[in-house]
């Protein structure tokens, strides 16, 4: 059984660590990286509650190319941990709690730009926030009961309504993908 979601109430601290592992990471993926390293995820939008993980995304040129920086993610303490096609994905430190999650993905692809419009919409809309927390509550209490709980795929719904108003159009998740 996966372990169960944890959401805790927004820290102030949030950004500080996301600057401050991403001093970490940038002379680490220099060799790779194009379109930055981002803070996504929920711990990016002030004021809502999350997975006390920094989400990060950084942009590499070429997917292939950038599995020559396991190795040194590997040395700071990140262990592969696949999660989607087309990115790579590491979650610190190694064996967890995870503290950081790190999605290499190159730019201007479809996962790039729908986190980076879906973060981008709830940092400007204050109603958005509400309403998401108010989901990822409810989603953690169902989960509590027995239901199915915190997940991409309970989250899809209000996901695609979000980026559907910005212009994006996300095809549903299969049930295999959840």
């Amino acid at each position: 059984m996966a372990a169960r979601a944890i959401v805790v109430p927004y820290d102030s601290e949030w950004p500080r660590r996301f600057d401050e592992e991403r001093a970490l990471l940038q002379p680490v993926l220099a060799p790779w990286l194009e379109g930055g390293i981002h803070h996504i995820g929920s711990t990016a939008i002030p004021g809502i509650a999350a997975k006390p993980e920094i989400d990060m995304m950084a942009g590499v040129r070429d997917l292939e190319e950038a599995r020559a920086a396991f190795e040194p993610l590997f040395a700071l303490g990140y262990e592969e941990t696949p999660h989607r096609p087309r990115t790579h994905h590491f979650s610190k430190p190694a064996g967890g709690p995870w503290t950081h999650q790190l999605h290499l993905i190159e730019p201007g692809s479809d996962l790039w730009v729908e986190r980076l419009a879906f973060r981008d919409a709830l940092r400007a809309d204050p109603a958005l926030v509400a309403e998401y927390q108010a989901l990822k509550l409810q989603m953690i209490e169902e989960e509590r009961r027995g239901g199915p709980g915190y997940s991409a795929v309970t989250k899809r719904p209000f996901v695609a309504r979000v980026l559907a108003q910005a212009g994006i159009e996300i095809p549903p998740v299969s049930p295999r993908r959840a």
